[in-house]
């Protein structure tokens, strides 16, 4: 198969969670997919099912982006093999539940690294390429999180803050061309990224509940929203209740549900 023929997606976290999921909705939309995972066999797998179900070109970038030049590499990939990048999902992830004081340096510095700083030049460097191709679309991934600064999640919520800021800049400052960003902003989605924090003992009440949906639907609402150059998803209800809960926390009631509640 011709790769140079085909419309690339670029998907961050490629390999598992919703990262799997838009691959795989993409593939079936006749996209090829860049799959970017520092997981590079979990990648592979999928690539070959990429290929297999969708007959779609699928290549593996086995890469830890919290490296300091991984966009970089990622657009220097693109340029050399002269695909045509249609879609950047920036996907990958990380989650830091501990207090800052009790957080390696190093994590906080590459959680910082992951959320913010690749998506942002990875955002910087293709936008030049899909005004010149006269169509682009951008899906970042904040999250609920961003208004809760809160103890424990507060660096996590942090990041996503700064990618819901970032995306409505870039939003207006390409309004004027071809280019759609999209700010996905997710409460609780279940998947691996959630791990065992307590209250994924709960999930199928969650699911049932709506306050927890599935990453297949997360994912088909995101990229329906990206697809219609919506500025912001927020997909469930309860989230934009919490959303405008958070704010009214007071410190006190903060400090202690840090205290009795462990991670």
């Amino acid at each position: 198969m011709s790769n140079n023929k085909y419309t690339y997606a670029i998907v961050t976290g490629a390999a598992s969670g919703m990262g799997r999921c838009y691959a795989l909705q993409l593939a079936e939309m006749g996209y090829a997919v860049l799959l970017v995972d520092i997981n590079g066999n979990a990648a592979q797998k999928l690539s070959e099912q990429l290929i297999r179900q969708f007959d779609v070109p699928a290549p593996v970038l086995c890469l830890d982006l919290t490296l300091p030049k991984a966009a970089e590499q990622i657009v220097n990939l693109c340029k050399k093999q002269e695909w045509r990048v249609e879609i950047l999902i920036n996907n990958a992830g990380m989650l830091i539940t501990t207090p800052i004081e009790e957080t390696e340096p190093d994590k906080l510095q590459r959680i910082m690294t992951l959320h913010c700083t690749t998506p942002l030049l990875l955002c910087r460097q293709l936008i030049p390429l899909m005004k010149e191709q006269g169509k682009g679309y951008i899906l970042n991934i904040s999250s609920i999180t961003a208004w809760m600064d809160w103890p424990v999640i507060g660096i996590y919520g942090c990041t996503k803050r700064f990618v819901k800021g970032y995306s409505r800049t870039l939003r207006i400052e390409c309004l004027d061309s071809p280019i759609g960003i999209t700010t996905a902003i997710f409460g609780a989605v279940d998947t691996p990224l959630l791990g065992n924090l307590p209250f994924m003992r709960y999930r199928k009440l969650l699911m049932r509940l709506g306050f927890m949906i599935s990453p297949e639907k997360a994912t088909r609402l995101a990229l329906k929203a990206m697809f219609r150059h919506k500025a912001t998803l927020i997909p469930c209800i309860s989230d934009r209740l919490v959303i405008m809960l958070c704010p009214l926390m007071p410190s006190f009631l903060l400090r202690i549900l840090s205290k009795k509640i462990k991670l």
